[in-house]
C-alpha cells in the first residue's frame, strides 16, 4: 500500500552518514521493487543485513494438485483441515495457479525462526486467533477478521497470543497486492467513494530494535526453494525506517459495503488485486432496497475467472451446505446462482448477516491433493430442483 510511514530514527537525509552512539555507522539497506523503480523504504541496521554466516538448503517447495479433471462446481469442508506446524510449515495447499497459491492453515506450533518470502507478497487473513506480527519494521498486532498484507522480502515471525487456536486463509501473490486502483485520486489517496480509507489500515505500532548476538536462522522463499540463512545477530536490528514498502493490516470489519436498489455486482466487494486475481470481502449488509428487489446474486457465468469463496461465518442465504471454513469453487464455462428455493426464500428479507472472502482469478486454478478427502461430492448436483 503506496503511503509514506516512518518509525524510529532515520538521519535528515538518504544515503548519508547516520551514526551510532559510539561513532560507528548504522547500516543503510533500502527495500525497493521493480528494480528501484516502483515503491520502496529505507532501513537502518545496527549490523549488515549482509552478514550471513552459513547458508542451509531445505529443498523444493512442492505444490502437489490433482490431476485434470471434468469441469464442475466443487465444495471442500475445511473445518476438520490436520492441525500442526507453523504459520508456515503447517500449510495444506488449497489451490493455485502461476499467479497465486492458497492454502489454509491451522498452525500449532511457535516459529521458531523467520521467515522472509522472497517471491511474492502474501495475505494472511486471520479466521480464528490473536497475537502479534512481529516484523522487521514493527510489531503489528492482529485478530479475528484481520488481513495482514506482508510485502515481498519483509522479515517475519507470528507470535499467537492468549492460547485460542489460530485459523488461518494464507494468499501468495507472485507480484505486488494492492488496493484497486479505481479507489484512488491522482494524488495517490483513498477517495471518498473507497469501502476503506487509509485510517482503517494498521501500520506497525512499535519498532523493537533487537541488539543481541547468538545464531538466528531466517527461511528465505526463492526460486521454488526454502534457504535456511543464519546471522550471528537477531534480525531485527532496525533502529529506524521510513518510506511506502511495509506490512499493514486491515480488518474485515473495518470493511464499510457498497450496496443500491437493486443487487450490486461482486466488484463492489473488491478489496485488494494482485496480477491475475481479486480479493474481495463480503460483509454484513443491508439488502437493495427496490420494492420488487431480488437480494441473493443473479445467476451468473464467470466467462474469464474462477471463484473461490472461504466462508467466515454468519448465514449463507444463497447457498445450502455451507459453513463455517467452507470453500467453494465456480470455474469458468458453467454458469451458477442461488441453490434452488434460495430467490424465493430472499424476498423480503432486509439484511444480510454472511462474512466471507472471495478470490477471482483470472486464469485457472487447480485443486491440492490434500483437499480431494474434504470435498462434498453431491455439490455439483446441489442444483438440481428437488435438491441432490
Amino acid at each position: 500500500m503506496p503511503f509514506y510511514v516512518s518509525r524510529g530514527q532515520v538521519p535528515h537525509k538518504r544515503h548519508v552518514q547516520f551514526r551510532k552512539p559510539d561513532g560507528g555507522l548504522y547500516r543503510e539497506q533500502v527495500m525497493g521493487t521493480r528494480g528501484f523503480s516502483g515503491i520502496q523504504s529505507i532501513l537502518y541496521h545496527i549490523n549488515p543485513p549482509t552478514a550471513v554466516q552459513r547458508v542451509d538448503d531445505l529443498g523444493p517447495v512442492v505444490h502437489e494438485y490433482e490431476p485434470e479433471g471434468a469441469l464442475r462446481h466443487r465444495h471442500f469442508r475445511t473445518a476438520p483441515i490436520e492441525p500442526g506446524g507453523d504459520i508456515v510449515t503447517g500449510r495444506r495447499l488449497l489451490m493455485g495457479n502461476s499467479d497465486v497459491v492458497v492454502s489454509l492453515v491451522r498452525p500449532t506450533e511457535p516459529m521458531e525462526y523467520f521467515y522472509r518470502n522472497g517471491e511474492a507478497d502474501e495475505v494472511l487473513f486471520i479466521h480464528a486467533g490473536r497475537g502479534r506480527l512481529q516484523t522487521n519494521y514493527g510489531s503489528l498486532p492482529y485478530g479475528p477478521g484481520d488481513y495482514l498484507v506482508i510485502p515481498i522480502g519483509t522479515t517475519w515471525r507470528m507470535l499467537p497470543e492468549g492460547g485460542e487456536p489460530h485459523r488461518v486463509l494464507a494468499v501468495e501473490s507472485f507480484g505486488p497486492v494492492v488496493p484497486p486502483k479505481r479507489y484512488f485520486n491522482e494524488w495517490g489517496q483513498l477517495l471518498e467513494h473507497s469501502p476503506y480509507c487509509e485510517r482503517d489500515m494498521r501500520v506497525p505500532d512499535e519498532l523493537e530494535t533487537f541488539d543481541e548476538q547468538g545464531e538466528f536462522e531466517v527461511r528465505v522463499k526463492a526460486n521454488g526453494r526454502l534457504t535456511a540463512c543464519f546471522f550471528g545477530f537477531h534480525p531485527l536490528d532496525v533502529v529506524g525506517w521510513d518510506g511506502y514498502l511495509h506490512p499493514y493490516a486491515l480488518s474485515i470489519h473495518d470493511f464499510e459495503p457498497i450496496t443500491g436498489r437493486i443487487h450490486q455486482p461482486p466488484p463492489v466487494h473488491q478489496t485488494f488485486e494482485g496480477p491475475g486475481f481479486v480479493l474481495c470481502s463480503f460483509v454484513p449488509r443491508l439488502f437493495d432496497y427496490h420494492p420488487q428487489a431480488i437480494p441473493v446474486p443473479y445467476n451468473h457465468s464467470n466467462v474469464d475467472s474462477d471463484e473461490v469463496i472461504y466462508y467466515v461465518d454468519g448465514n449463507f442465504m444463497s447457498r445450502r451446505g455451507i459453513e463455517p471454513a467452507s470453500v467453494t469453487l465456480h470455474p469458468r464455462g458453467i454458469p451458477h446462482g442461488p441453490h434452488p428455493g434460495a430467490v424465493e426464500g430472499s424476498l423480503g428479507k432486509e439484511k444480510t448477516e454472511e462474512l466471507a472472502v472471495m478470490i477471482d482469478t483470472f486464469h485457472p486454478l487447480r485443486i491440492g491433493k490434500g483437499m480431494l478427502a474434504l470435498e462434498d461430492p453431491g455439490y455439483m448436483n446441489s442444483w438440481k430442483v428437488g435438491g441432490r
